[in-house]
């Protein structure tokens, strides 16, 4: 895709959605970790609906801690692959806790030092809680950087690199959230909703739908 058409694609998915966002429910960088975590092939849906319930009681590494293993999974038993998040959540609040003053680190390493956070879910955090320019290249964006041709690669990392480098410095920041979005109601997985999509013209995918 041309430079020209990246720019343009951005200005139209900016003026669809000027303020983009997760769709996962939090109201501190902690919280946002811990739903990023439970969201590992899990919908943002059901990790909402677990977390509503999790979050009035236990909302620091502290309080989590406090709820022991045991405790926390039945908050999280909705939510796919619980037992082994819940080990995780409990190893990431433990680690908070000890070296980090019961604070989300505000760095790279640190985050993916954490058990159950791996790139991705460092860089949702670095963007979604600390407001930098990352690129969290989940398969939504996987999808939609390869079939509209607007970064293709061959994996998350090679996608991830390319967006960084073609996506303009003035949409970068909410780059990621767009996409998802996109991908998730728009360009879907088995059928993309072409004639709804805003940037149609500009993509380069051969099969497009017309119903």
């Amino acid at each position: 895709m041309p430079a020209a058409d990246v720019q343009e694609m951005f200005v139209r998915l900016r003026e669809l959605d000027p303020h983009p966002t997760t769709e996962l429910e939090y109201s501190t960088p902690f919280e946002l970790l811990v739903a990023v975590i439970l969201s590992a092939q899990a919908t943002d849906v059901g990790v909402n609906r677990a977390t509503r319930r999790l979050y009035p009681l236990a909302n620091t590494p502290q309080a989590i801690l406090d709820l022991g293993e045991e405790g926390l999974r039945k908050h999280i038993a909705t939510i796919g692959l619980f037992n082994a998040k819940a080990k995780n959540v409990i190893a990431t609040c433990r680690i908070l806790v000890d070296r980090h003053g019961g604070e989300v680190p505000h760095d790279r390493d640190a985050l993916e030092a954490l058990p159950g956070v791996g790139r991705k879910t460092a860089n949702v955090v670095l963007n979604t809680a600390f407001g930098e320019p990352t690129m969290a290249v989940d398969t939504h964006i996987f999808r939609v950087a390869n079939r509209t041709g607007l970064a293709p690669g061959k994996d998350v990392r090679a996608v991830e690199d390319a967006l960084l480098r073609r996506v303009p410095a003035e949409f970068l920041h909410d780059a990621h959230h767009w996409l998802i979005l996109h991908g998730r109601y728009v360009c879907k997985a088995r059928k993309p909703d072409c004639p709804q999509c805003v940037v149609r013209d500009l993509c380069r995918y051969r099969d497009k739908t017309v119903d």
